[in-house]
């Protein structure tokens, strides 16, 4: 374990080296830091951290620049994330409100999250497996094909087409619209099935029944789809800012960030409880061995539905991208609560 000292000096450098792109030297620390110290000792405690292995010298007589580890440490001993000023609350909220449905929610999510941190946003969307039900509609289109329209808690929409085996009435397909929103609603994706499978059997024609089975049919189909693997990407440009942060190429990056599948691993490292921020050689794809990624679920009710994040250089301002990545979750949470 470091003295609170040697990390002070650990803190110093990294805000140092995050704020100058520049490596940081003994004389500078104790001319832009309150350390309290002597530049001798200072020397002395920089060459610990450097034995230990969280601070590097990049090149002969230059300063020194925090590794992974030393980053890492500087992330675990955070004593809080940096607070967003109340015009940048109104902001969010104002901006966020706009959204108009689901889509637009995480459109705006993703360029919102972008301009704040000015890394790369991702946002998943909600997952149906964590959802639950708002309202099941039935349309009818045509004698025998119906438009069944499922609603969930968090504003998602789903429209399927369902061709019956035979006609229905008005008043039957009013019945079943009824009787299936009073099992379904409210009730999570995966306790519908067994709430629903003796509902053909509650109705007396022939007809009805096969009809009622077409519907469920899609019903049940949809609820197991994995549509919920979708995310949104935005900022990517934003990488080109940090040429000094990828000195031999940024291109593994920009292709990772091109596979869907990669990045919903990165952002499945966030949990429903707290933040994940995952830096440097921490991240499995070797692509991006250069950047750290902060995620967080998001959701309403405490539970997490979905997760959004950033990725950029590990040189980030760590505590100025947490409170933005979670500031941001929260108000995306307070919209899909009262969608």
């Amino acid at each position: 374990m470091l003295s609170e000292r040697r990390l002070e000096v650990l803190r110093a450098i990294v805000q140092d080296y995050v704020g100058t792109e520049e490596p940081v030297g003994s004389k500078a620390l104790t001319e832009r830091h309150r350390l309290g110290v002597s530049p001798a000792t200072v020397r002395n405690d920089m060459a610990v951290l450097e034995e230990e292995g969280y601070i590097a010298q990049p090149h002969t007589s230059a300063g020194r620049i925090p590794t992974d580890k030393g980053y890492r440490l500087f992330v675990d001993r955070l004593a809080g994330v940096k607070p967003l000023s109340t015009p940048e609350r109104r902001a969010i909220q104002n901006f966020l409100d706009g959204a108009v449905d689901l889509d637009d929610v995480v459109g705006r999510t993703v360029r919102l999250l972008a301009q704040l941190t000015r890394q790369v946003a991702v946002v998943q969307y909600p997952s149906l497996t964590r959802s639950t039900v708002r309202h099941v509609e039935l349309l009818s289109l045509a004698p025998a094909r119906l438009m069944l329209v499922l609603i969930t808690d968090t504003g998602r929409v789903e429209q399927r087409l369902v061709d019956c085996q035979a006609p229905f009435t008005e008043s039957s397909l009013a019945d079943l619209r009824a009787r299936l929103n009073s099992r379904v609603v409210g009730r999570r994706f995966t306790d519908v099935p067994p709430l629903v499978q003796d509902l053909p059997e509650s109705f007396d024609s022939g007809d009805d029944q096969a009809t009622v089975k077409d519907v469920l049919a899609t019903l049940l189909e949809t609820l197991v789809e994995e549509a919920e693997e979708r995310l949104m990407i935005g900022g990517t440009a934003n990488l080109t800012r940090f040429g000094h942060d990828f000195p031999l190429t940024i291109r593994p990056v920009l292709e990772a960030l091109e596979e869907q599948v990669v990045l919903l691993k990165l952002l499945g490292e966030a949990n429903e409880s707290g933040m994940a921020v995952k830096i440097g050689h921490e991240n499995a794809y070797e692509g991006l061995n250069s950047t750290s990624v902060v995620s967080v679920g998001y959701g309403s009710g405490g539970e997490a539905v979905a997760k959004l994040g950033v990725v950029g250089p590990t040189r980030m301002d760590y505590p100025g991208t947490m409170g933005a990545v979670r500031a941001v979750a929260r108000y995306v949470g307070q919209i899909l609560a009262e969608s």
